[in-house]
């Protein structure tokens, strides 16, 4: 974080803080979400086995504003959505600060925006450490809060932000590559808070036999949940599963629907150079296809597309 204009930035804060609008992570508007001080209790027990996530070494997360006066009558909330605010409009400094603010006081959503900013470099150079620090600070308080709360879809991500750190490390820190750890935190964040891209990430490791033995029906199992949340790679790569009798008994028809749900999302949402594979995956499958299990298909589809309407 940057310092030189701490206290010129401060007062910027303070002034913009009676009339900046709520605001979410993105820019769209999101429910007010009050500071949580403390976690709940950890004994809650999730569901699907839930492995227990421990405390991982590292200190708090960026430069400590607590020697710093607080803006007058500012709240946390109030640094949070005008932090959200000065990043748009460019004041990356000012920006940052109220953000900080505002995540020193426990407000998760600032915590969590902090740790995409450096994770992705939003303005700033990427630091993988310090996201690191601001999603464990993020999951150490809140991994018990209840799934339904507002924030809840942001301590999801958090830890599925923390797994693909501990599946590749971070260079030059005490942060090591650990697939089984990393599995951990994927299966939180999948069983507890329901999260589709944490289901589709632990199917793939039960896949692949990493950080977990191998088990393709558990694969499939982590998959079709994520599939039945819309997750689009667990759509495909359970449909090719399906399809060719891979690690699963051979569902040729219903492989063939799955891999038809994944190329008509990526349609929809308009697909990268990521998604390729999952067109090209159908395009082979349905040339393989019989007229039989084309028919077939087509049921499932149309049953798929009524129970969502």
């Amino acid at each position: 974080m940057r310092t030189s204009n701490a206290v010129v930035s401060l007062g910027l804060i303070g002034l913009a803080f009676g009339f900046s609008p709520a605001a979410s992570f993105d820019g769209t508007r999101t429910p007010e979400m009050a500071p949580v001080t403390a976690p709940l209790s950890p004994s809650r027990v999730a569901p699907l086995g839930t492995v227990q996530v421990s405390p991982q070494q590292g200190g708090p997360a960026g430069p400590s504003l607590s020697s710093l006066p607080p803006p007058p009558a500012a709240t946390p909330f109030d640094a949070f959505r005008s932090g959200n605010q000065m990043l748009r409009e460019g004041r990356v400094d000012q920006g940052l600060m109220a953000l900080e603010y505002a995540a020193e006081r426990g407000v998760p959503g600032a915590l969590w925006k902090l740790g995409r900013i450096y994770a992705d470099g939003e303005g700033v150079g990427v630091d993988e450490k310090r996201a690191f620090d601001y999603f464990r600070s993020l999951t150490k308080a809140h991994a018990a809060d209840p799934p339904g709360t507002p924030h809840a879809r942001f301590v999801a991500n958090a830890f599925v932000s923390l797994g693909h750190f501990y599946l590749k490390g971070i260079p030059d820190t005490d942060v090591r590559p650990d697939a089984v750890v990393a599995h951990g935190m994927f299966r939180h964040a999948a069983s507890y808070f329901g999260d589709p891209e944490a289901q589709y990430l632990v199917g793939r490791m039960y896949l692949e036999g990493s950080g977990t033995p191998k088990d393709g029906v558990q694969a499939s199992r982590w998959l079709r949940l994520a599939a039945d949340n819309g997750q689009r790679n667990a759509q495909a790569l359970l449909g090719s599963m399906l399809f060719k009798g891979k690690d699963v008994s051979r569902q040729a028809a219903l492989g063939l629907f799955w891999l038809t749900v994944a190329k008509d999302a990526v349609a929809k949402e308009g697909g990268g150079s990521d998604d390729k594979w999952i067109t090209d995956t159908y395009s082979a499958a349905f040339a393989q296809a019989t007229e039989d299990e084309r028919v077939m298909a087509h049921s499932y589809l149309e049953r798929w597309m009524n129970r969502r309407r």
